[in-house]
């Protein structure tokens, strides 16, 4: 089973997916992770990172390609990342879509990079603007419609482990002879 898990800056896309990894007992994959692993290896924040990639398309282009890969020839995985949706197509058996106000997500993001919240929001709405730009410019992806996912949740109503638990539930309750029209929700192939 591949299940995909995408969502903004500070969406509990990270803690889920690897709660829901364990839960099942797949393995997972974060795309966050090798982004930021990227941006360090550049002595570089993944904000600065984010914006540097603006100017530089080969950035993308080679962590996408390393997640499609992933996404499109392993099985029992949770596979994570902005576009893992998007990037896992038709292979993915749920898609799933994380999101919480972006009070909630600078929070988060403050307590776990230890920065003041005010700074946290503005650097995660810069963020956001920088890979909402590439993804339409590079693969005509709008980060924005929401049509792809099968389940799509807001993750500030929810504690962790009462979420993790309507998670589980989500993927006890999938039944794959139920798929007839799913690649018909993608409708659109991108070249990764």
């Amino acid at each position: 089973m591949l299940i995909t898990v995408s969502g903004p800056p500070g969406s509990g896309k990270s803690t889920n997916a690897a709660g829901l990894a364990e839960a099942l007992g797949l393995d997972h994959v974060s795309g966050g992770d090798i982004f930021r692993e990227m941006a360090a290896e550049r002595d570089m924040t993944p904000v600065e990172f984010n914006e540097y990639a603006e100017d530089d398309a080969d950035v993308d282009r080679d962590l996408d390609r390393r997640l499609h890969e992933i996404a499109t020839t392993r099985d029992d995985l949770v596979l994570e990342s902005r576009l893992a949706g998007w990037l896992a197509a038709d292979h993915a058996d749920l898609r799933l879509w994380f999101d919480a106000p972006v009070d909630v997500r600078a929070e988060r993001i403050a307590e776990r990079e230890g920065k003041p919240v005010d700074r946290a929001r503005a650097e995660t709405e810069r963020r956001e603007a920088s890979e909402h730009k590439r993804y339409l410019e590079y693969y005509d992806i709008d980060i924005g419609d929401l049509s792809i996912y099968d389940a799509a949740y807001n993750t500030a109503r929810w504690g962790p482990e009462r979420f993790l638990d309507a998670l589980v539930a989500t993927v006890e309750a999938y039944d794959p002879a139920d798929d007839e029209g799913k690649a018909a929700v993608v409708g659109v192939t991108h070249d990764f």
